[in-house]
């Protein structure tokens, strides 16, 4: 990387680029092979950026003309607060991007975008083992100390 870093919102021209970053996103957290996600998903997920309806948004960092990650967040009520909360969900960087400041700026665009849709907060989820982003988590955002819990179906 040896141009200048871009933030900006993703464009259906980026499908191509796009793709594989997803890919690399969901093969990190085991979604890949026999556990991938299903194709219509994948489509689903691409076409709800696009849909004015759909409160799901996402953000691309570009270099010399080659996307380096990307981010998707999304914009939800709170039973305890009036202004929505903003829920950043996926974010990937490729790993030559990895350490050169790709994820703070997609981070920092989310903060931004919420910002100006009024949201009070930004909050994510990382795996325990993501020691690797824990420490830019922890220097730009703050552990919550709630423990998720679940139930698949």
């Amino acid at each position: 990387m040896s141009g200048q870093l871009t933030v900006r919102p993703l464009t259906r021209q980026d499908y191509g680029e796009w793709l594989p970053l997803w890919d690399g996103y969901n093969a990190f957290y085991g979604r890949s092979g026999p556990t991938a996600l299903a194709g219509e998903i994948t489509q689903m997920t691409w076409s709800r950026f696009f849909d004015a309806y759909e409160p799901v948004h996402a953000l691309v960092a570009e270099c010399d003309g080659k996307l380096q990650g990307l981010v998707h967040y999304l914009y939800h009520r709170s039973t305890t607060s009036i202004v929505p909360s903003c829920y950043l969900q996926d974010l990937f960087t490729t790993k030559a991007a990895r350490g050169r400041g790709v994820g703070r700026a997609l981070i920092e665009g989310v903060y931004e975008r919420a910002r100006q849709a009024g949201a009070n907060r930004v909050y994510w989820l990382t795996h325990e083992t993501n020691h690797t982003a824990m420490q830019l988590y922890d220097r730009i955002g703050e552990r919550s100390g709630f423990v998720v819990y679940r139930k698949m179906f």
